[in-house]
């Protein structure tokens, strides 16, 4: 998971989340899970999960993880599966049939 810390931002008029900015620019949160080969075991399976804030639908961020991932470890990449939410969204209103009085 991302690391989290607070950026001061004069545009913001405070102490604002990098996370929350992020997700102000369109980002949204990305899971991935990576299963992978063991390298002492190569017929073992094992999984990893991967979360941080990502750009659907490219994942820049997931990409330079896997490339990484491929370039520096040595269990090799078997299957990536990835699940995205935009977590800032038009909110989903309904119009309620009746009124509803208390007391």
């Amino acid at each position: 998971m991302a690391l989290r810390h607070t950026a001061n931002d004069k545009t913001t008029g405070g102490a604002v989340s990098a996370d929350f900015l992020k997700q102000l620019k369109g980002y949204g949160l990305t899971t991935a899970e990576i299963l992978y080969r063991r390298p002492d075991h190569r017929w073992l399976l094992q999984s990893y999960v991967w979360q941080d804030y990502d750009l659907f639908p490219n994942f820049p961020a997931l990409k330079d993880f896997l490339a990484f991932w491929q370039a520096k470890l040595e269990g090799p990449l078997f299957s990536v599966t990835v699940a995205h939410s935009k977590l800032i969204k038009p909110a989903e209103l309904k119009a309620v049939d009746g009124v509803f009085r208390l007391h």
